[in-house]
């Protein structure tokens, strides 16, 4: 099978690097064509790639440009998986970050996602989980609460967990490594089974069955303009 995706040349930083800072508009213009063909367009490679290797990754987004500088120092991209489930892409000066995430949910998904916490086999699956991604170089980050939620006993033995309103695993992926679709690819396999979990456990449609990840658009970024 073709690959589109070999890595991002040497223009690409290049290009960051004149948008260092806070780039005036005349800047952003007049690197324009240059970021598309050199960062952004490598992105749309990989995530072809991907989704070549496995049609599990087929629903994804590649981010335009908004009015801020971070969209156009950094080129984003997801995957979608379910409902407020994704996985995450971010390529910049320092490399591709890569990042599961369960975020932006609501009241009912919350309060799925402690319930199957707190649960003896599906919530030790969770810590089991999240222990390994974090002994694997993982950094487990989400918005949480000062104090275990209400209802759930304070020794419970996931309070820690219990205490997310939403959950992220990350890593990043030095630029010398990403020359091919396959580290990408490793990469996002090993995040596959909390994706998994999340999915299953935290992904109901507002008014009842979980939800497919086909109709549900990320709210995790701004409106991308051209």
């Amino acid at each position: 099978m073709a690959t589109r995706f070999h890595g991002w040349p040497e223009q690409a930083y290049l290009v960051l690097l004149k948008l260092g800072g806070e780039p005036s508009r005349e800047t952003r213009e007049r690197v324009r064509r240059d970021r598309e063909e050199q960062v952004r367009q490598p992105m749309i490679d990989l995530l072809n790639d991907l989704a070549d290797v496995d049609p599990w990754y087929e629903d994804f987004a590649v981010w335009r440009y908004a009015s801020t500088a971070y969209w156009w120092q950094n080129q984003c991209a997801i995957v979608r998986v379910a409902r407020n489930i994704e996985i995450g892409f971010r390529f910049n000066l320092e490399g591709l970050r890569i990042k599961a995430a369960w975020w932006y949910a609501d009241a009912q998904q919350i309060a799925l996602f402690r319930a199957a916490t707190a649960a003896d086999e599906s919530g030790r699956t969770l810590e089991d989980l999240v222990s390994s991604l974090a002994a694997d170089g993982h950094e487990i980050l989400g918005g949480v609460m000062k104090r275990i939620p209400r209802g759930y006993p304070a020794e419970h033995p996931r309070a820690d967990l219990l205490k997310h309103r939403s959950l992220i695993a990350a890593r990043e992926l030095e630029s010398d490594a990403v020359r091919d679709v396959e580290p990408v690819y490793r990469a996002c396999e090993r995040l596959r089974p909390l994706l998994d979990w999340l999915a299953e456990h935290t992904a109901a449609a507002p008014d009842g069955p979980a939800a497919a990840s086909v109709g549900y658009a990320s709210s995790a970024y701004p409106e991308q303009t051209d």
